[in-house]
């Protein structure tokens, strides 16, 4: 059966015809000579007689036959999909050998006569064609080979040098033809490098090698480089990055799709093993973020506001910059999340110690030391010179006033009816002078609040910081995971933030 449907479909008619008739089913094969019209074939084979062979085969039901060929190949080719690869053995070589050998003799004595032949006291340069008298004027004086002359011999020929009457062997190429094994095979060349391979090869960035897959060498990445410890916060943000590398296009009908990397340095060809992968996340993502949490910050959704820049934050290390004004702007945007995720923070704790007039108002006067946007310092400002002034602390009040006074956006008309308040408020401190509790805050000394407790931090040599987004903490906070970012470690000493790969 399979040596008849590899003649049906190679279309060998007469290897159809063959195993029709060796297999007994005559009227078939009559069929198919017919079809094929090599009916003298059946009729050699069958003795001469073709009788009776149609009447057993049904035909009412048949209108037409229809001839089997095989299908045209789409590309038409030789030897397609072979390549071809010539190969030597032992045998051919030796041949090429003796034929190689049998020409050179043969044209060697027709290019050199029997009575050409040198002398046997000639050298092997051949005899002395050069006679003195057509030397014209050069006399023995003016051709001095001696060692005096201006001309020193610097052709060292050492102690190896052989007889000069020898000549110089010609290279044997079949030299090595017995170190030739029998099982001389092509040797195919190496195959190229993974992309992903090249991608963790050239880059430092823990970008681009969580876009090749290599999830370990990437958290190492952020650990050394950040002090990341907390990797479950960046576990959707990975797995982003990862998929936003390659395409999957669709192949053919019952064929499986191929994933296609796609490369960022593309631009001028393909960069081959200097390649690098594209990544989902951009500057404009960062942007975007930062904004919505301005709004929300705008319009007093503070919850919504932290989950913005929390966002950012997870974001930030796994952007890769492009120059260095945009691996600046990144490191704005880092401290910006920081900053704001800081004073909500500080707002939040604002709300749950509104009884206390001393927490509270410290914690007012924390608040506009975030550094916030003017149009953000503004409400903070209005907030603290608000609390402070509520329980008598006039002294505080009147530098909340003051500070409020001297922003730009005061001066607009929208803001009229806060400017003539906090003038007013500014007025009655004034004359008050006092403050009515002891304040665990110093106006004019620079300081950083500590992210954990929300006190001030004078000294930065008693602090510790976050290696990631730079957030201050008491010493006790070494070792532990920074409460604004949520994974990296304070108090490690790392090279900080990698923008570039």
């Amino acid at each position: 059966m399979s040596r008849y449907h590899n003649a049906l479909l190679l279309g060998d008619t007469a290897d159809c015809i063959a195993v029709l008739e060796e297999s007994g089913n005559m009227p078939l094969a009559y069929i198919s000579a017919k079809l094929h019209k090599r009916i003298q074939v059946v009729i050699e084979t069958n003795g001469g007689s073709v009788e009776g062979l149609m009447d057993k085969v049904d035909t009412s039901t048949k209108k037409a036959g229809c001839l089997l060929q095989p299908p045209t190949p789409i590309v038409r080719s030789d030897n397609w999909p072979t390549l071809p690869i010539e190969k030597h053995t032992l045998e051919d070589l030796e041949a090429a050998a003796a034929e190689a050998e049998h020409s050179g003799e043969e044209e060697y004595h027709d290019a050199i006569p029997a009575h050409a032949a040198p002398e046997p006291s000639a050298t092997a340069w051949g005899g002395d064609d050069l006679d003195e008298g057509d030397m014209g004027g050069f006399g023995d004086d003016d051709l001095d080979l001696g060692g005096d002359g201006g001309w020193d011999d610097e052709l060292d020929l050492g102690d190896d040098f052989g007889d000069k009457h020898d000549a110089a062997a010609p290279p044997d190429e079949m030299d090595g033809i017995q170190n030739v094994s029998d099982d001389a095979t092509f040797d195919m060349p190496p195959a190229g490098r993974a992309p992903a391979g090249c991608w963790v090869a050239n880059s430092s960035h823990a970008a681009d090698h969580v876009a090749a897959g290599g999830a370990s060498s990437a958290l190492q990445l952020l650990n050394r480089q950040i002090a990341a410890s907390e990797f479950s916060v960046l576990k959707d943000t990975m797995i982003g990055c990862y998929l936003g590398s390659t395409m999957s296009l669709p192949g053919v009908p019952g064929s499986g799709s191929m994933n296609i990397p796609l490369l960022r340095n593309d631009a001028g060809g393909h960069p081959g093993s200097d390649s690098l992968p594209r990544t989902s996340l951009k500057i404009s993502n960062l942007v975007a973020g930062i904004r919505s949490g301005y709004r929300f910050f705008q319009g007093g959704k503070f919850n919504d506001s932290k989950n913005s820049f929390t966002d950012v934050l997870k974001k930030i290390p796994l952007v890769i910059t492009e120059n260095r004004n945009e691996a600046n702007e990144v490191k704005e945007m880092l401290e910006i999340c920081r900053e704001y995720i800081t004073a909500i923070r500080i707002k939040g704790a604002m709300s749950g110690c509104a009884s206390d007039p001393v927490r509270s108002t410290e914690l007012s006067a924390y608040f506009t030391h975030c550094n916030l946007q003017p149009i953000h310092l503004l409400l903070a400002l209005r907030s603290a010179m608000g609390t402070a002034f509520k329980h008598k602390n006039f002294i505080l009040a009147a530098s909340f006033a003051r500070r409020l006074l001297e922003l730009p956006d005061m001066a607009s008309e929208r803001n009229a009816d806060l400017r003539v308040k906090a003038t007013k408020v500014l007025q009655k401190s004034e004359q008050m002078a006092r403050n009515e509790h002891t304040l665990n805050y110093k106006e004019n000394t620079t300081f950083y609040i500590d992210c954990k407790e929300f006190v001030p931090i004078y000294s930065e040599a008693e602090s510790a910081k976050c290696s990631y987004c730079g957030s201050h903490y008491s010493e006790s906070m070494k070792g532990m995971v920074c409460t604004t970012c949520t994974f990296s470690t304070v108090g490690v000493q790392t090279i900080g933030l990698v923008t570039g790969s």
